[in-house]
Formats: structure tokens, C-alpha cells, sequence
């Protein structure tokens, strides 16, 4: 069961493979937007973490400081779980998604963390 309608429409797209939230950077697509919004992340970091600090070009903040570290920048846009690698944050969006994209070439069985087919071989 899905909390959204638009949850189970991202999951039905990793069963058709349709594609159409496209990368503005590069020529990727994903099949839901919360997974193109991690991948942006990746191409300037420096911009998204001025964003959440709305910090202006002119180099001043919002009334409200916001002050950020490295750790714990990247948030799920699922459930706001944070974590302070992009990495980390990519292997945790697997658990909306379902996406396995790790196979064991013996038996076709699929995992979600390569840790985990190296596990089972």
C-alpha cells in the first residue's frame, strides 16, 4: 500500500522503465523527481547547499540563520530522513523504490546493496 497516489506512480515506473523527470545537466532521466532531485545534488553541491541557507549571490542570509555542516545534508524526499552522504541517501531511496539493481549472476536474485550480493556469492 501506498501513503500517495504519486509513491505508486513513481513505483509503477520502475516496472514500465518510463523516464520522464529529465536531468537539466546531463542527459539522465529518473523515474520519479525525488530521484532527480538527489541527482542534482550531485552536479553542485556548493548551489544546494546555498539554497537550504538561502543564501543570495550578494552573500546575505535569510533573517533567520541557518547554519549547516557537512554531516547530514542530504535528506529523503520521501520521509526527511537525513544522512551525510549522497551515496547513503542513494541506497536509502531503494527502500521506497524497490529498485535491486545489484544480480547475483548465478541465480538471478537481485539485491538493493551490492554488500549484500557479495554476501550471498
Amino acid at each position: 500500500a501506498f501513503v500517495k497516489n504519486s509513491h505508486l506512480l513513481d513505483h509503477l515506473r520502475t516496472h514500465t522503465g518510463e523516464k520522464p523527470y529529465q536531468c537539466s545537466e546531463c542527459d539522465k532521466a529518473f523515474s520519479c523527481n525525488s530521484n532527480l532531485v538527489t541527482h542534482l545534488i550531485t552536479h553542485n553541491r556548493n548551489n544546494f547547499i546555498n539554497s537550504i541557507c538561502n543564501v543570495t549571490s550578494s552573500g546575505e542570509s535569510n533573517p533567520v540563520k541557518q547554519e549547516h555542516t557537512e554531516e547530514r545534508i542530504y535528506k529523503c524526499s520521501q520521509c526527511d530522513k537525513p544522512f551525510p552522504k549522497n551515496s547513503l541517501l542513494i541506497s536509502h531511496m531503494r527502500t521506497h523504490t524497490g529498485e535491486k539493481p545489484y544480480q547475483c549472476t548465478q541465480c538471478d536474485k537481485t539485491f538493493a546493496e551490492k554488500s549484500n550480493l557479495n554476501r550471498h556469492l
